[in-house]
């Protein structure tokens, strides 16, 4: 079609074969328009053209890819993170992860084999102009502090003892630190945790805001700790936030702690036709696939990619007497897990 016949199209406006969509339009609006023309007797979808018939201004290019990566043409994940190299990886977790999970006999020794054996698994990127730099899923899952390079890596935490943010936050922090643990073989053919990664250490900081040591000691003479929201399912809103967060935002996944309530939010909508009914129905989806793969391998992700339906859910039901809250905007998921009600 050429320039002007295409104006033209504009100029006659939307009709029962011609229909204007702007450029941030979901997947799954696209497609069920797409749908409806096809049920008719076909048609024209304009892409950037308003309501009105005005042509939208170009797309940027985090739009673009914004765009690309919410319709599963591609995966953020694999991007390279400027200014990063091999260096800002923690090679002891790496050695770990080859020898322990992947099955290489033995490390790589030099500087070359850590760097060609790690770009065969998407950790690094090459780079025409210098040395391989480190991917996004690379720096995140074993970078040993990722927001040097990557500002929005890691997470931010907050508590507050209302039920807003009115007043000042009993505690305020941003965390950064890599997704997996370091861990170190036992004798018994166990796995030892040596360091935390950044949800071990978002777990530790959170601790005393949401739970409370008992009255009572145990045979242990430890004190029962009870906890204002199940442990369990914290933990998997936190990984799902962490996991499958839209790397196109460059913002941080939050965790938020009210009187009430936490609140985990997720940067970016779910990725392409997810919609919150599916998920809750256990429909399954990755957004990062390496990062899903490797934190799999390390025990962190439920192997059934079901952790919503099969964690969240029902342990929040059992534990509150009330349901988790879903929802979802075109720039974040929010999860809320209501605190269990005092006695």
């Amino acid at each position: 079609m050429l320039k002007g016949e295409l104006l033209e199209v504009i100029a006659n406006g939307e009709s029962s074969g011609v229909a204007f969509k702007r450029d941030n339009v979901r997947p799954e609006q696209l497609a069920k328009e797409i749908v409806a023309l096809a049920n008719f007797q076909g048609g024209r979808v304009l892409l950037g053209v308003e309501d009105d018939g005005t042509t939208s201004r170009l797309a940027t290019r985090e739009q673009q890819a914004r765009l690309f990566e919410s319709g599963g043409l591609f995966h953020a994940e694999s991007l390279p993170v400027s200014g990063s190299t091999f260096d800002d990886l923690d090679a002891a977790r790496l050695a770990h992860y080859l020898v322990e999970v992947t099955g290489d006999p033995v490390a790589p020794e030099s500087r070359e084999e850590w760097e060609r054996r790690l770009l065969g698994l998407g950790f690094l990127v090459e780079r025409p102009d210098g040395p391989p730099a480190c991917s996004i899923a690379g720096l995140v899952l074993f970078g040993r502090s990722p927001r040097r390079a990557l500002r929005h890596a890691g997470l931010r935490w907050m508590s507050f003892a209302g039920e807003d943010q009115e007043y000042q936050a009993q505690d305020d922090a941003v965390l950064d630190g890599p997704l997996v643990a370091l861990l170190a073989r036992q004798h018994r053919g166990g796995r030892a945790v040596v360091e935390g990664g950044l949800v071990e250490r978002l777990l530790d900081r959170m601790r005393p805001f949401i739970s409370d040591e008992g009255a009572t000691i145990d045979e242990g003479l430890r004190r029962e700790r009870t906890y204002r929201y199940p442990p369990e399912a914290v933990r998997e809103a936190v990984l799902n936030a962490l996991v499958h967060r839209d790397w196109t935002r460059a913002v941080e996944v939050e965790v938020v702690n009210y009187a009430n309530r936490l609140e985990v939010i997720r940067p970016g909508p779910l990725h392409n036709s997810m919609t919150i009914e599916k998920m809750l129905a256990g429909q399954r989806y990755a957004r990062n696939l390496t990062i899903v793969e490797v934190m799999r391998d390390y025990g962190y992700v439920d192997a059934r990619g079901m952790g919503v339906r099969r964690k969240i859910v029902p342990l929040t039901r059992e534990y509150s007497g009330r349901d988790a809250g879903f929802e979802l905007t075109d720039d974040h998921l929010r999860v809320t897990i209501p605190a269990r009600p005092q006695s």
